[in-house]
């Protein structure tokens, strides 16, 4: 399989046909995760939308079905931020899973805790996905060229993982501990990579980041100046959420897409732009920290995924994300 990077300014257009895969989009109900939802449909697949509000993921299910009126799609309640619901969710869940795009996350919030008393950034965007992949997995060795595209930002470069203050009690920063909860997410998507090819499986986990794309994310979760700001920047720097998305359509489809591989804008900054193949911090490549947080997350979600600890032995070494 390729490593070449994506096609010069890959479109929706160029998505392959979709037909007979099933597909989960969590926070589905609005911004990046709506247009991947659709652009899923329009291509075949049936696709699962998930959202923690009921009456917003009906609005999305009923705007999208106006939109696709042949489309297979289907609603189903998902609170990343309890684990109970992510439980219950995956329970539900029966058929052969294809693709699961780790899309829904908020971004910096006043400090609150979720149900199991992690602080909510860290809890929704990492451990509640961490918990939901774990959950499926069967259902994705199961699928046809499975994927797990777990959608992470440039702000991962700033994060950290506080092992001293993981819950934020002593010192909380909405902006730090955002850049922490996408740092997790590209030390998940990673270290995923590594085990399930120390593991034999044919999943593939790639990461995706939409760039600075205009969404409702940067309305919803902040407070006071920081939201003034980034609404004012939303209208006069970024990119359309159209464009954003196109990173994590073509890592759940494209054919050339490896594990591993990490997919954002091609423009400056990877602030805008079409797909490419783009680097995580170099931090986040680190094996040892990543098995750290790997095991952490196995111990306080209570989820287990059974997969062998990688070695150098049987990682690949032209594996890495970072691969230009």
């Amino acid at each position: 399989m390729t490593t070449a990077a994506p096609t010069p300014r890959w479109t929706a257009d160029d998505i392959p046909d979709q037909s007979g895969r099933t597909a989960i989009v969590t926070g589905a109900n609005s911004g990046l995760g709506f247009i991947t939802a659709r652009e899923l449909a329009r291509r075949g697949a049936r696709v699962i939308l998930t959202a923690r509000d009921a009456d917003k993921g009906r609005a999305a299910l009923d705007r999208l079905r106006s939109e696709l009126p042949q489309a297979v799609v289907e609603l189903r309640t998902l609170d990343l931020a309890d684990l109970d619901s992510v439980h219950t969710f995956a329970d539900g869940i029966e058929t052969p899973v294809d693709v699961l795009v780790n899309n829904a996350g908020i971004m910096m919030p006043p400090r609150s805790l979720t149900k199991q008393g992690f602080e909510s950034q860290f809890g929704t965007n990492h451990l509640g996905h961490f918990a939901l992949a774990g959950l499926l997995l069967e259902r994705l060795k199961a699928g046809t060229d499975p994927r797990v595209v777990t959608v992470s930002s440039t702000l991962h470069k700033n994060g950290t993982i506080h092992y001293d203050d993981l819950d934020g009690a002593r010192s909380y920063s909405p902006r730090g501990f955002y850049a922490q909860s996408k740092y997790a997410n590209v030390l998940f998507g990673l270290e995923l990579d590594r085990r399930l090819r120390a593991n034999a499986l044919h999943i593939r986990s790639l990461l995706a980041h939409p760039g600075y794309s205009a969404t409702n994310l940067q309305a919803s979760g902040p407070t006071g100046l920081l939201k003034t700001i980034l609404k004012v920047t939303n209208r006069l720097v970024a990119q359309d959420a159209e464009t954003g998305t196109l990173n994590q359509l073509y890592a759940a489809t494209s054919p050339h897409a490896r594990g591993g591989q990490f997919i954002g804008p091609d423009g400056r900054n990877e602030a805008k732009g079409h797909p490419t193949l783009v680097h995580p911090t170099p931090t986040a490549t680190n094996p040892e920290a990543a098995q750290r947080l790997w095991n952490l997350s196995e111990q306080l979600t209570g989820v287990h995924y059974g997969l062998a600890t990688p070695t150098p032995h049987t990682q690949d070494p032209t594996a890495p994300a970072t691969t230009p």
